[in-house]
């Protein structure tokens, strides 16, 4: 990942498991000399065997630059078979079952034909993708063939009871040198502006994490899974000590949903949307702080809906944990188990309300997903229409009546064109676009010109296109 600055932020992260009735552990300043010769090795001994190696491999076909210009392709054809590579990457991951289920990062293993595990024995397994989560960057494996072996496993700890100064230990396999571990501390907590995932909620660690880290395990002092690492910020390409993980009740979340044979996670529907409260909008409210979420938008029917919540509430805490801006509410609202409800506190005309909202996974009908096969600046978009999930899933407005693009292959004539996942096509040459066979219908009917209004990050955009 690149900052603006040239700040370059890696992707890697690391997988473990923790135990939810777990006890804190306790923290003490050594108490003399002799116990700052303790060392970390009992603990290392009893983790390293759930923490693995990742291997990931896609075929790829090498394209020459030549093939794209078409006076070359005029008078020189094109070749009938293209040569193809092997593109390698290289990541970790981390023991949560002991039938042999793995989690790593879904950027380890994303678009891979083939994956392979490595045990810290030095045994190697052919592994299936059971879920992937682009939203958390999550992606949850099986090793094949095992044929009833039980595997060592990490416990998830609960990742809330996390103090800023906890010992930590990172493992994984840097560079691919093979199985590292490093230590460090808890550098901070609920960071919300790192920019990696949908859920901006890290543990920040000194820990030195590199690259092929990636999904493998950060563990407290004992022995259980507090995050799995997911990127740094470097210069270097090396580590300089600001690491972030996911935090294990994330995580947990992630594992339970491919635990239950699901190959999505689902997760708890708000069925509102929030903005930021900013240094204006809290002088306006009369705030000494810019803090909490502030409701932008109620969709009519859903479960916020239904509690009460309205439209200008500011949220302040979930199940009292405090709020400081909508990504520390999505995370604690996204990890509520589904089929209970989230004791929600707003701020309301100057006095606190308390309401209780259902966790409900929101309804998923009528999406009507097609490919559009005609020749049209739409040609090979995947197209939807705008379901409440959709709508949750893409971050999307869901008052916005339109087709969203939930897909296109990199050489497709829509991608060729500018169409991006998560455009919304509201008009077609005057027309207004509310279902998929509506602009299926309208793609396939000649034109010269084609005037196309999309609505891309919350703005419209209005281009014309020769036919």
């Amino acid at each position: 990942m690149m900052s603006t600055r040239a700040l370059t932020a890696l992707v890697l992260a690391f997988v473990l498991s923790v135990p939810a009735q777990a006890q804190p552990q306790e923290r003490r300043v050594p108490s003399s000399p002799a116990e700052l010769k303790l060392s970390y090795a009992p603990i290392v001994q009893r983790v390293q065997p759930a923490v693995v190696n990742v291997y990931a491999a896609k075929i790829v076909q090498n394209r020459n630059p030549l093939l794209e210009d078409p006076i070359f392709r005029r008078f020189f054809g094109v070749p009938g078979q293209q040569p193809e590579q092997m593109q390698r990457s290289l990541g970790s991951g981390v023991m949560v079952d002991p039938s042999g289920l793995v989690v790593t990062n879904n950027h380890v293993i994303e678009g891979a034909d083939q994956v392979k595990i490595s045990l810290s024995d030095k045994r190697e397994f052919e592994a299936e993708i059971v879920l992937k989560d682009s939203r958390t960057d999550l992606a949850v494996l099986r090793l094949k063939d095992v044929a009833g072996e039980k595997f060592p496993t990490l416990d998830f700890s609960n990742s809330d009871e996390l103090l800023v100064g906890d010992v930590v230990l990172a493992i994984g396999n840097p560079f691919g040198v093979g199985q590292t571990v490093t230590h460090g501390i808890i550098s901070a907590l609920a960071r919300t502006q790192v920019g990696i995932t949908d859920y901006q909620f890290f543990i920040q660690t000194d820990a030195a994490i590199n690259p092929g880290n990636s999904g493998g395990a950060l563990v407290d002092v004992n022995g259980r899974l507090v995050g799995i690492n997911t990127a740094i910020f470097s210069r270097s390409g090396g580590s300089q000590g600001i690491g972030f993980a996911i935090p294990a009740n994330m995580v947990r979340v992630v594992v339970g949903s491919a635990k239950s044979g699901g190959k999505e996670v689902k997760r708890p529907w708000l069925g509102a949307r929030l903005q930021a409260v900013t240094p204006e909008i809290a002088e306006t409210l009369g705030l000494k702080l810019p803090s909490g979420a502030l409701v932008a938008s109620v969709t009519a029917g859903s479960p916020s809906a239904r509690a009460g919540l309205k439209l200008s509430d500011l949220i302040v805490a979930i199940d009292g944990f405090t709020v400081d801006d909508p990504n520390a509410f999505d995370y604690r609202f996204a990890t509520r188990p589904l089929g209970s409800t989230a004791q929600v506190d707003v701020q309301r005309g100057g006095k606190l309300v308390k309401l209780a909202i259902p966790l409900e996974t929101a309804p998923d009908t009528g999406r009507d997903e097609i490919v559009v096969r005609s020749r049209s600046p739409f040609q090979g978009a995947k197209v939807a229409n705008i379901s409440p999930a959709l709508a949750d899933e893409l971050r999307l407005d869901p008052s916005i009546e339109g087709v969203v693009v939930i897909d296109l292959a990199d050489d497709a004539p829509a991608a060729g064109v500018g169409f991006q996942k998560g455009d919304i096509i509201i008009a077609v040459n005057n027309k207004k676009i509310s279902r998929t066979s509506e602009l299926e219908r309208i793609a396939s009917e000649p034109s010269r010109l084609w005037r196309i209004t999309v609505v891309r990050g919350g703005q419209q955009i209005n281009v014309t296109l020769g036919g």
